[in-house]
């Protein structure tokens, strides 16, 4: 049972986070029109979020989801991205490549190992502080008991006090409670049958919205624009003269 000052700091914590709720907060469109209306228009930017790779197989596409969001958070800032040292070696080091392939210039990203998920939930904290990170992405693998609700609300206090994005990446772990505005379940999605380099493509579970619906899209990253699009959207616009993002109506 917790005991009585563990139950007082969760009490102050979940006071504070009523009263930040009622402040009027940015939202990021993501593109995507069905998700994007099931959000109210967008992601809200300085609020804490939810990446759970949906299978063990699906680790690499949900990082890139991941990277995607930050990318429509914030397209100068420096993004920092926390992982446990055994990390690398369950799900592979970051590519360069594959990051600039996304859109993403590699010099923006910076690395922090953590010896455990205690370290990673502290260095989360105090990065979250910082105003001139874009967004923060904690990657933890399991289910760390120190990973519980009163940890999300911390997390969720110190995205909105300053702003910046938290994205909490969750391998190998089913949803458990947290605060957070936002879960997705990614996976990935076969791209369109063709010669040339596709898109990369998600298979996206909106599992959790704290103000709005839930849903499940095919999601394309379009790595020019650097924003999500229906699938069949691209295929609609293919060969136009002018660019999708203002050939369609303004309700889209």
């Amino acid at each position: 049972m917790p005991n009585l000052p563990d139950k007082m700091a969760a009490m102050r914590a979940l006071h504070t986070l009523s009263s930040l709720e009622g402040k009027q907060q940015r939202r990021m469109a993501l593109g995507h029109p069905g998700a994007d209306a099931a959000l109210y228009g967008g992601l809200i930017t300085g609020a804490l979020h939810e990446v759970f790779a949906h299978d063990p197989q699906s680790a690499a596409s949900a990082s890139g989801f991941a990277i995607a969001f930050t990318l429509r958070a914030e397209r100068t800032k420096k993004i920092l991205w926390i992982r446990q040292d055994f990390s690398a070696l369950e799900h592979g080091e970051m590519s360069g490549n594959g990051l600039l392939e996304l859109g993403f210039d590699p010099r923006r990203l910076v690395m922090l190992r953590a010896v455990n998920a205690a370290d990673a939930l502290r260095a989360a904290t105090d990065a979250l502080a910082c105003a001139a990170l874009g967004a923060t992405i904690i990657e933890v693998i399991g289910t760390p008991k120190i990973l519980d609700l009163v940890a999300s609300r911390k997390l969720t206090l110190s995205a909105q006090a300053k702003g910046v994005m938290a994205l909490l990446l969750r391998f190998n772990a089913p949803p458990q409670a947290s605060s957070a505005e936002t879960r997705w379940l990614v996976k990935s999605a076969a791209s369109e049958d063709s010669d040339e380099w596709g898109a990369p493509r998600f298979d996206v579970t909106l599992a959790r919205n704290r103000h709005g619906q839930t849903g499940r899209w095919d999601m394309e990253w379009d790595c020019d624009d650097g924003l999500f699009r229906a699938p069949q959207e691209r295929a609609a616009n293919s060969g136009a003269v002018v660019s999708a993002t203002t050939d369609r109506p303004a309700a889209a």
